[in-house]
């Protein structure tokens, strides 16, 4: 399924280049126009804490909110420019999203971990519409759907809860960051590059408004979105007792798998990254552009 998002975000991206270029070649500077809006939306992530083994498994239940602030350039009939930035959160839980009677999850439900993580955002994106519009934004279609894609910054702040257990005197129902401790001896950078994409579709409420509902995936290049990624490493490196709660002693029975969290067995799938995805709504206003008259000599 990764493939075919591959494929289909390359396909995407050239059949933009090759509309912009003869579209632009039609369509004035005074149709352009521009346009800010805010977003509204439901944030949920896939990594190594989902409720299956499998890309796209999320649980509905961690969604949360996410919002955002854009501003977007309508260049030609069916291209657009669009900049974003949003604040939003994930969050994932072992014990939730992994059932403990389930043969192929009893491992994640073991494992006890969770995360809860702040993400900004600062992404490019072009849009293209299905349908053109021809005309200035007065004319636009009432009804436009459309697929983007585009380039991402964002800075990520992954947090784990401390939930009883070995605790080593840390406070039960405090959140600890988790990036410094290093629990797999590996050390990650909290900003990163995505690959925003997707589709949606927006609606003419009047002649200043659209309202829309979109879909977007980022694609990562990190693993480490919840803290988890490759194997146990010896608890004596883990240097501090958050370190040591987080990376060791925060499993459930280890008696069901045999040396369960010792050095070198497996804590997540390091073969696969994370991803994040916005779901929601967004309301845009439209900036008339200014009309110029003509100048009489």
């Amino acid at each position: 399924m990764k493939q075919i998002f591959t494929h289909t975000l390359g396909l995407l991206l050239a059949v933009s280049l090759v509309a912009t270029e003869a579209d632009a070649q039609q369509f004035t500077k005074r149709k352009q126009y521009n346009s800010v809006g805010i977003t509204l939306n439901a944030m949920n992530y896939f990594g190594d804490i989902v409720p299956k083994a499998s890309f796209a498994s999320f649980r509905v239940a961690a969604s949360r909110p996410n919002v955002g602030i854009n501003v977007t350039r309508r260049f030609a009939p069916r291209i657009s420019g669009r900049a974003s930035f949003a604040y939003g959160r994930i969050t994932a839980e072992d014990s939730k999203a992994a059932d403990q009677n389930d043969p192929d999850a009893r491992y994640r439900y073991n494992r006890n971990m969770n995360v809860r993580n702040d993400i900004f955002e600062l992404s490019a994106v072009g849009i293209f519409d299905l349908i053109e519009n021809r005309n200035n934004y007065l004319k636009r279609p009432d009804f436009v759907p459309y697929v983007f894609a585009g380039v991402a910054v964002f800075h990520h702040a992954p947090k784990g809860l401390v939930q009883g257990g070995n605790t080593g005197g840390l406070s039960t129902d405090s959140y600890i960051d988790l990036q410094p401790l290093q629990t797999e001896g590996t050390s990650y950078s909290k900003t990163q590059i995505s690959i925003p994409f997707g589709g949606g579709v927006r609606y003419k409420l009047n002649k200043s408004f659209d309202i829309g509902l979109e879909i977007g995936w980022r694609k990562t290049f990190t693993d480490y979105l919840d803290d988890v990624s490759g194997n146990y490493i010896e608890r004596s490196r883990l240097v501090t007792p958050a370190a040591q709660y987080f990376g060791h002693d925060n499993v459930r029975n280890t008696t069901d798998f045999t040396n369960f969290n010792e050095p070198g067995q497996m804590r997540g799938k390091g073969n696969e990254k994370d991803w994040y995805i916005v779901t929601g709504l967004t309301l845009n206003y439209i900036l008339a552009p200014r009309v110029k008259s003509p100048k009489f000599r």
